[in-house]
């Protein structure tokens, strides 16, 4: 169906992998995951933008062969400082996506700086186990095609996607009418209009399923979080925007939906824990025991679902049109979001004053020219700015909807 469906044959001995974002959330719990079967699992590059503490630690456990940081102040750590492993900035992070003894490349770092890594990575055969929403979202019309012309498998790791892929199973996208992407509906799933507009970010940060990274747990009280789960699904399975549909599940039990021609549905079901599609992602095609809990339906008596809230939560239809726009739009919907959440976490913009931001920046982008690399890189960059400069005005306080 598209590059998901690659190339699965698992190599000789123990698996390489290599870990970008390491110290993140799901970077911490990617190695958690192979430390549960050091048997299977070997970690040779490891990569991080901060907590160099952390990034310590990680090294003297795992032992990687390199170790990646953004920039040379991380070097003064005296664990990382004279150690011959360490390598800085976008060519350490190429370095580690690339390393000769890697089989995966775990792309968990945040942003629009895992593009190039994932391109790179793909170019010399490794397969990709993605957490990263950006790549795909901004890239996926190079990257996707990219992968299925090098038979490189692309495995998605968000637990949405994920249980896309298992329900799919080798479906062909003829069979299949609807994808069902699930979203818990975030802290703000009963909140009014007035409510969202006094929305603190300790509210924000405070997500009633998944414990997450402070940039995504924003977007899911937004729902933009979701919206952009929706790009990158049109890309990973090749189903176009229409047939692809969200729908609110507030315990986060079944984690997405595939809809057949025949009219049947399957779904994907687990507790909330990110270990599980990371440890899928690792040992595909086999679902390998794990530390995770076990899921009894009985113990969660009921599953409550409903459709999303479009007028409230207006991220989605945004996303949907910015997807469907294609070209440049969607990398200036990702980065214009970045700078928004960013300002909203600062205290310098209100809640609902991301959303609108973002719709603003979009509707202002004119793409010049079919997307590339370097058409996405500066669309980034004019996003950011306009992004900034919006905020700065103060363009992007709550206005009354029209």
């Amino acid at each position: 169906m598209a590059s998901v469906q690659a190339r699965e044959q698992p190599p000789a001995g123990p698996i390489g992998v290599a870990v970008l974002g390491s110290t993140g959330s799901v970077g911490t719990q990617t190695l958690e995951v192979i430390a549960h079967a050091p048997e299977r699992f070997r970690v040779v590059a490891l990569a991080a933008g901060g907590k160099a503490d952390l990034l310590a630690e990680q090294a003297a456990t795992f032992a990687p062969q390199l170790i990646a940081v953004n920039d040379e102040a991380r070097l003064e750590h005296p664990l990382l400082k004279d150690d011959p492993r360490v390598v800085t900035g976008d060519d350490g992070l190429i370095a580690a996506a690339t390393h000769p003894d890697a089989d995966i490349v775990v792309v968990a770092t945040s942003g629009h700086a895992a593009i190039m890594p994932t391109y790179r990575a793909i170019a010399t055969g490794k397969t990709i186990a993605l957490a990263n929403k950006e790549a795909i979202v901004c890239a996926g019309e190079l990257i996707v095609p990219f992968a299925a012309e090098r038979e490189v498998q692309i495995r998605p790791v968000d637990s949405e996607h994920s249980a896309l892929w298992q329900s799919l199973g080798r479906s062909t996208a003829a069979e299949v009418t609807r994808l069902i992407l699930t979203a818990s509906g975030g802290p703000f799933l009963r909140a009014s209009r007035d409510e969202l507009a006094r929305v603190g970010v300790a509210q924000a940060l405070a997500h009633p399923t998944w414990a997450m990274g402070g940039k995504i747990t924003v977007d899911s009280a937004t729902l933009m979080n979701k919206g952009l789960e929706l790009i990158e699904a049109r890309w990973l399975f090749g189903i176009p925007y229409q047939r692809i549909e969200v729908l609110v599940h507030p315990e986060s039990i079944v984690h997405s939906l595939v809809e057949f021609a025949d009219a049947s549905q399957i779904a994907q079901l687990s507790l909330p824990d990110m270990r599980l599609p990371i440890q899928y992602a690792l040992t595909f095609p086999e679902h390998a025991p794990s530390p995770c809990r076990r899921l009894s339906l009985a113990d969660v008596g009921t599953l409550h679902f409903e459709p999303p809230d479009l007028d409230r939560f207006p991220a989605l239809s945004l996303c949907r049109q910015a997807g469907a726009a294609g070209v440049t739009y969607p990398t200036v919907l990702s980065a214009a979001d970045e700078v928004a959440v960013a300002a909203f976490v600062a205290g310098r913009l209100p809640f609902l004053g991301i959303v609108e931001t973002v719709q603003s920046v979009v509707e202002r982008h004119r793409p010049d020219g079919p997307v590339s690399f370097e058409s996405i890189a500066a669309a980034d960059a004019w996003a950011r700015e306009a992004a900034t400069e919006e905020i700065r005005r103060g363009a992007a306080s709550p206005r009354p909807r029209r």
